[in-house]
């Protein structure tokens, strides 16, 4: 398909901008560019309450924004995992998405702010959301959310995350989780030019293969790191025992080949897979609210796998 003509007309505002790529950063210069995506995501939603809360780490207490929906509920929990190559990106850039979401998905959405790499490198960032993913589901009456209808979600670094948290929960025997959601996931080892889109959508679409260079070369301790199944779940040899998985990728993203392969593996374990190509889009566009329809899109199909695959309370 051809660029989607909002998507076209962004890359050519960030053209004309003239920002370096991401390679060419320092990580606090990364950092400050990556807020200016909060200008992208138009309004902010009303909820019915947020509230920012400390949860137990490995390391330390982590920050966790919880936004709860207006109604009585118990709501579906939903763990959302920010993206920005485990280096960049916080809590304050995913609000106004984890807003929207909060409301159209009908959901309590909890949105964890990770340790980021360099400073703490691999495992830092999943040993986080690992522990306060089972924090909030053993606390989810708390926030009016039902811990046997826990879902983890995140898009891009987070959407690994999010496919990591389910292979940990499994193996270190819960929490139990409903449904794994992965926007535009991180699945291969490092940069696997094996992959078609890492070759076909290199440059010219925001994510770049050589920023995808930089990400994991600063999240990594070692390269060895880039086998092991918490930084790839695609390197993981059993993938059964999952959860359901919704399966959302961009056509013009570096990142779509290794998403999709992932939902292949996924469906050959005997894993529910829903699986969403977004034709013309590109790598973000859930961050993007404000000025792609597709991020509209993408929360109603999540709103729609949440009704169809999370029960409802008994």
């Amino acid at each position: 398909m051809p660029l989607n003509p909002q998507a076209e007309a962004l890359l050519k505002q960030f053209e004309a901008q003239g920002l370096p790529p991401f390679e060419d950063m320092s990580v606090p210069q990364a950092r400050d560019v990556c807020l200016a995506f909060r200008d992208l995501q138009g309004d902010p939603q009303e909820v019915a309450e947020v509230r920012d809360v400390l949860t137990p780490g490995p390391a330390g207490q982590l920050p966790v924004r919880v936004y709860i929906p207006h109604g009585e509920g118990p709501f579906p929990l939903v763990v959302y995992y920010h993206g920005g190559g485990w280096v960049i990106g916080n809590v304050e850039v995913t609000d106004k998405p984890c807003r929207a979401l909060a409301n159209e998905a009908r959901c309590v959405v909890a949105s964890v702010e990770y340790r980021l790499s360099p400073e703490s490198k691999f495992p830092a960032a999943p040993e986080d959301c690992y522990a306060a993913t089972k924090w909030l589901a053993e606390h989810a009456a708390d926030f009016r959310a039902d811990p046997d209808r826990l879902v983890v979600s995140g898009d891009s670094a987070g959407g690994n995350l999010a496919a990591v948290i389910p292979l940990m929960a499994r193996d270190r025997g819960g929490p139990r989780i409903a449904l794994q959601v992965l926007i535009y996931p991180v699945t291969a080892a490092g940069v696997d030019e094996s992959f078609p889109s890492i070759r076909d959508n290199a440059e010219g679409y925001l994510l770049t293969t050589a920023d995808m260079r930089w990400f994991w070369g600063h999240y990594l301790s070692s390269p060895a790191d880039a086998s092991e199944p918490y930084a790839a779940p695609l390197k993981a040899k059993d993938l059964s025992g999952l959860p359901p998985a919704l399966v959302l990728c961009a056509e013009y993203d570096p990142l779509r080949d290794e998403g999709l392969a992932y939902a292949e593996r996924l469906k050959e374990a005997g894993v529910p897979v829903t699986v969403r190509l977004f034709d013309g889009l590109i790598h973000g566009f859930f961050w993007m609210g404000g000025v792609l329809d597709a991020a509209s899109e993408a929360r109603a199909l999540i709103a729609e796998q949440l009704q169809a695959q999370v029960s409802p309370a008994r």
